[in-house]
């Protein structure tokens, strides 16, 4: 199987692939439906996305297990099926890329719980690393090549998944959504993040930005990452533009061609891995293959460079707020 840390150290950018959700909706998927159940129940079509991609020319290929962990389940009474549903996930991963004829990686997609941890919530850090322990395990059985820990708000989640990556001897991936006025849901910032992984025994192999609410955001979101000097390889997924509802549709706004300049701005940022969330079809992911294969290192692009090509930032970072100076009573 290929190696993420050997793909890395070649020095190349990597090109990961597109949506999994929107594009399974668009073969047939229906609302309130859990994607993984599609592992066992339409294989053929999830395997059919992988090889799209994989056509496309992506290096990476997410496996269908974003919410395959015990508490996401929960919710359709599937609970049991964790590791069964991670493992075929990441079977029909692993056929499609061993059917590529090139190097490959295969990572298995974790996302949130959706549970908030003590006090807020009722979910305890030992629950959370056992939980994604159970899902990583599922993963690596199937073939997965590494955990690619997604979606992530919360600072302590994300050290539980990859505590969890950890125990089950996978190694990991893990990007935010910073969705919120240059933040995560739950405050995080973008500069912040490199340094959260420090006092785990096995460090992550990148960390990065993936959703949130358009191509810009992220854009600035992976500038703001980088500026603190971590050597650490950066990751930029995307969303495919802006979403936009066209009746009970959600249309993303990003053409093939928008998605080409964001592949630009993200390695002029100093991304080393690409790819695009939702919306981002392989239609998309050929023309960023395209820009990939053609780009030339060009300046780091400023906030302004950015929205001139992608448009305006949909969620701006807040400006941090002047003190006011108190007046003397009397």
């Amino acid at each position: 199987m290929a190696s993420l840390e050997r793909l890395l150290a070649e020095g190349r950018i990597l090109l990961a692939d597109g949506a999994t959700g929107t594009n399974l909706f668009d073969m047939g998927l229906t609302a309130g439906d859990p994607p993984e159940f599609w592992n066992t129940e339409h294989p053929d079509r999830v395997k059919g996305l992988h090889a799209g991609f994989l056509q496309a020319g992506a290096d990476i290929i997410l496996t269908n297990s974003f919410g395959s962990n015990r508490h996401r389940l929960k919710l359709h009474n599937a609970q049991s099926r964790v590791f069964e549903l991670n493992k075929r996930a990441a079977e029909l991963a692993r056929e499609a890329a061993e059917e590529a004829g090139r190097d490959v990686i295969v990572a298995g997609s974790m996302g949130p719980t959706g549970e908030l941890f003590q006090p807020l919530g009722e979910l305890t850090e030992a629950d959370a690393i056992e939980s994604f322990a159970e899902q990583a395990e599922g993963l690596k059985a199937g073939g997965a090549d590494v955990a690619w820990i997604e979606t992530m708000s919360a600072t302590e989640e994300m050290l539980a998944a990859a505590r969890g990556a950890i125990a089950a001897g996978l190694p990991y991936v893990v990007t935010a959504s910073f969705d919120t006025a240059g933040r995560t849901m739950m405050g995080l910032q973008p500069a912040d993040m490199p340094a959260i992984f420090a006092g785990l025994p096995v460090p992550p192999l990148a960390v990065g930005a993936n959703c949130g609410v358009g191509a810009s955001d992220l854009l600035v979101s992976v500038l703001s990452m980088g500026e603190g000097g971590s050597a650490i390889p950066i990751v930029a997924k995307a969303n495919c533009g802006v979403p936009q509802f066209h009746g009970e549709h959600i249309h993303y706004s990003g053409t093939p061609e928008l998605m080409a300049e964001y592949v630009r701005l993200a390695a002029n940022a100093g991304a080393r891995i690409i790819g695009g969330c939702c919306g981002t079809t392989a239609t998309h992911l050929l023309a960023m293959r395209e820009a990939l294969d053609r780009y030339q290192a060009g300046p780091r692009p400023t906030q302004e460079d950015i929205e001139a090509v992608t448009g305006l930032l949909a969620s701006p970072p807040k400006k941090d707020a002047v003190p006011r100076r108190r007046g003397r009573r009397g």
